[in-house]
């Protein structure tokens, strides 16, 4: 089912988007623009991420990758100089 029309985004994609570590609103515009337009499916995508415990603020919390992408993103590695 379309959350928002506005960008043709489904209540999966939200659920996949909370799932990844979004909490909010916010972040869900974030990802995919919904919310951004109208306005009209915020309250539904407020209902849709409830008021339970933030996972991605638990991650952080506990010193780990808060979104999907940072798990799986290489770690930086210093150069050495050249002599």
């Amino acid at each position: 089912m379309y959350v928002c029309s506005c960008f043709g985004v489904t209540e999966k994609q939200v659920k996949q988007h909370a799932d990844a570590g979004a909490c909010t609103p916010r972040q869900i515009a974030s990802a995919c623009k919904a919310g951004t337009d109208c306005g009209s499916c915020v309250r539904r995508i407020q209902a849709i991420l409830g008021r339970g415990n933030c996972p991605r603020r638990d991650l952080l919390d506990q010193g780990m990758p808060a979104l999907a992408a940072e798990s799986v993103a290489e770690p930086a590695v210093e150069l050495e100089e050249a002599a």
